[in-house]
């Protein structure tokens, strides 16, 4: 395979100033050669996750943001608050390259029969930097993707589909028979959806508007609550029950939601209990919040007994504690329903100029439902 390799290219990278102020800017940075068991890819697709806006844009107020520099590239600057600038105690004065995943074809390799074996495939990637024209990465951050799926297709490989079965095999480790997830309407809600109908478990959705109702009922979810229905908790309270639902998940955070989850399945047990207890229900349930939508304080009232829990969850744990066997079956399945229960739909795509670009960024900040971006980190080389 021969295919023309530049000694530098193009990374999108995230510094935050000890004075105060976000940079992003489009770093030239020198192509690293492929150690024995690692592989050269030309990045073709990476998707911008809420996971990364953290490291894209840390603490810094995006509503101030101004851009400067030419329009090949962009540089963005914005304020960060300075009762933020503790928590960025960590980042302060290192450039940061940003991207969770992507997908591209491999343009070289190490010399280990796994790294050779990838020359000229097409590969979805899991390890940060995506945001780049070129990625540096060992064999065991790839997946290989089958022979008819496009590197679009194979971009979003990892955070959302990984997320959603991490959510079914949590549920099922702690001895829960059903689940509830928030945001419902999302890429990964969608997916979570139909991994459940495939594999006959009773889910429970929570979405905000009528339109997301109607859109999971049309992919053949059951059980669908929207908050800003007037009866909204007497209707999550039935789906509970009709469901024994006692674990959720939800990227939201902030706000009362949590709460009156717990709530619901509390109140959904103890439509049929089996002894009197001024405790509560004896039955565990549990919210995870992986994702922060909403910044603010979560808001809970102590009114669903004694057994509960609430607490983070996040991929990478969730990973580590399963070890790299079960994480490949994951993976494995992913790959062999990439255009089925793991089909990824996107709302824009954009180059990495482009990402930089004020109203883009307006745009994608907002982490709407439906609003998905996709970078093409060589669109138009």
């Amino acid at each position: 395979m021969t295919i023309s390799i530049p000694a530098t290219a193009l990374q999108l990278q995230s510094l935050i100033r000890n004075e105060g102020e976000l940079e992003i800017s489009l770093a030239e940075v020198e192509l690293l050669e492929p150690t024995a068991n690692e592989v050269l890819v030309r990045v073709e697709a990476a998707p911008i996750n809420p996971s990364d806006l953290g490291l894209l844009f840390g603490a810094a107020d995006m509503a101030a943001a101004v851009m400067s520099g030419e329009a090949e590239r962009p540089v963005i600057t914005a304020p960060v608050p300075a009762k933020a600038m503790k928590a960025m105690a960590g980042r302060l004065g290192q450039s940061m390259p940003v991207g969770n995943e992507g997908a591209g074809v491999v343009v070289k390799t190490g010399s280990s029969a796994a790294a050779q074996s990838l020359l000229g495939k097409k590969v979805a990637m899991l390890g940060g930097a995506m945001y780049a024209q070129y990625r540096c990465i060992g064999v065991d951050q790839c997946l290989l993707l089958p022979d008819d799926a496009t590197t679009e297709e194979g971009a979003s490989c990892f955070v959302n589909p990984i997320t959603a079965l991490g959510m079914v095999e949590t549920m099922r480790s702690e001895g829960h028979k059903a689940l509830v997830h928030a945001a419902a309407a999302s890429n990964l809600g969608l997916m979570l959806n139909r991994i459940c109908i495939n594999d006959g478990i009773a889910l429970v959705n929570i979405v905000r508007k009528q339109e997301q109702v109607d859109l999971l009922k049309s992919q053949g979810a059951k059980f669908v609550c929207n908050t800003e229905s007037p009866d909204f908790l007497a209707e999550l309270t039935d789906a509970l029950a009709a469901t024994n639902a006692t674990v959720a998940f939800d990227p939201i955070g902030g706000g009362k939601l949590a709460g009156q989850i717990l709530t619901c399945m509390e109140a959904a047990l103890n439509r049929n209990p089996r002894e009197y207890s001024r405790y509560g229900s004896t039955t565990h349930k549990q919210v995870y919040i992986y994702g922060m939508l909403d910044p603010s304080r979560t808001e809970i009232a102590r009114n669903f007994g004694f057994s509960w829990g609430m607490g983070g969850w996040l991929l990478f744990n969730f990973l580590a504690k399963i070890g790299p066997a079960a994480e490949d079956k994951l993976r494995q399945r992913v790959a062999g329903e990439l255009k089925t229960i793991f089909a990824s739909n996107y709302s824009h795509e954009v180059s990495l100029a482009e990402a930089l670009q004020i109203d883009v960024i307006n745009a994608y900040v907002k982490k709407s439902t439906g609003a998905k971006y996709l970078i093409k980190p060589n669109k138009g080389i």
